[in-house]
């Protein structure tokens, strides 16, 4: 086996989760690989060489790119002048386009080969995106299943691999047994999924608290459950959880057990509805952003639903509440609808049994580094 250097891009909490199952794989695969990254403590944790943490760069929305605009240059000039000095024999590029496209560009430009592992969403809004994506691609895995022909109807090397999260909820208890194990002993349990970015913990964890007392209006007896995200700052979760008027336990290291443990699940959109969907826990899904992106996004967006489960479905599954109907009143009355209408959320679970089915078999992260270590 050849000594390779390999270069991981991930901006996120998930692309770093993702990346890190990569990393092992490609490891395993080759032990003399070397992996140097941009990523966050996980893929740390795999064996990989953290040149930026992705944790100072977190975004939601357009707008707060301004804001940390100097970080972002700073960490693409970095990369950019490692990219130079070292010249990996592969730059593996993991979702977080506006960021990824640049490093991409600068990788083709030097002639380094590029993979790009977990794809941006450009089958949803942006599309002319695709046409950058071919010139610096060498080769692409996707993890939704209709991803595959829709890029290589467009002249992509690329392949479903199936997705990553399919491995990371395989083997997870029983609801029962995960209330036994978390020590939650009342009824219902009300998880709430706040999302990965400090950003995102601000604008939406007051929401979600607050839909979560108005529900416990109506069930006393409920126990409220925050798995706290990898990278998060813990100090600001807690300082936002003191002004609430119900008790909310913060889950650390453990989200599918509390996921899977509970009766609903109030999540921002993003990766943790598929979780949900995974692990067979109802959900209403949240989300809004400011009134300009909204105004753009709603000439831009090219599919009729956000929420991974229903994007991938093709139906709405699970409530959607954004925007205006972003808002307790209207999060805590979709819960109860779940939480008092065992067919409603009974229909739900048939629903995530189907996805289950469409998601692909174990081993996405395996079959990623196969092709990966393809193009070396």
């Amino acid at each position: 086996m050849k000594r390779l250097r390999i270069f991981v891009s991930a901006g996120e909490a998930s692309g770093d989760l993702h990346g890190s199952r990569l990393v092992t794989a490609l490891r395993k695969k080759n032990p003399w690989t070397h992996i140097d990254a941009m990523g966050g403590p996980q893929l740390r944790e795999a064996g990989a060489h953290l040149l930026v943490d992705y944790r100072d760069l977190a975004l939601i929305g357009v707008l707060e790119v301004f804001s940390k605009a100097r970080l972002l240059y700073r960490a693409l000039r970095n990369v950019r002048h490692y990219l130079r000095q070292a010249r990996p024999d592969l730059v593996i590029l993991i979702d977080f386009p506006d960021f990824n496209f640049r490093v991409g560009r600068t990788a083709r430009s030097l002639g380094l080969k590029v993979f790009y592992y977990i794809s941006p969403q450009v089958w949803a809004w942006r599309s002319g995106r695709i046409r950058s994506l071919k010139r610096f691609v060498d080769a692409m895995a996707v993890i939704l299943p209709f991803e595959e022909a829709f890029y290589q109807q467009r002249g992509m090397t690329v392949r479903f691999v199936g997705h990553p999260l399919v491995d990371e909820v395989r083997g997870v208890e029983d609801a029962a047994t995960c209330r036994r194990l978390l020590g939650l002993h009342s009824e219902p349990v009300i998880c709430l999924l706040p999302g990965s970015r400090s950003g995102e913990i601000r604008t939406f964890l007051p929401i979600l608290v607050n839909a979560a007392e108005r529900v416990r209006q109506a069930f006393p007896s409920a126990e409220v459950i925050l798995p706290v995200a990898p990278g998060l700052d813990r100090t600001q979760v807690l300082a936002m959880l003191e002004k609430s008027s119900v008790p909310v336990r913060c889950i650390h290291q453990d989200t599918h057990r509390a996921i899977r443990a509970s009766h609903v699940a109030l999540a921002v959109s993003g990766t943790v509805t598929l979780e949900s969907a995974l692990l067979g826990t109802p959900l209403v899904v949240v989300y809004k952003v400011s009134a300009l992106e909204y105004h753009v996004a709603r000439h831009v967006l090219r599919v009729p639903h956000i929420a991974l489960p229903n994007v991938i479905l093709g139906r709405r599954v699970c409530p959607e509440l954004l925007q205006h109907e972003a808002c307790p009143k209207r999060l805590a009355e979709e819960a109860m609808l779940l939480l008092k209408d065992s067919e409603r959320a009974a229909d739900q679970r048939r629903w995530f049994e189907r996805l289950a089915d469409v998601l692909g078999e174990p081993g996405a992260a395996e079959r990623a580094a196969s092709m990966a270590l393809d193009l070396c």
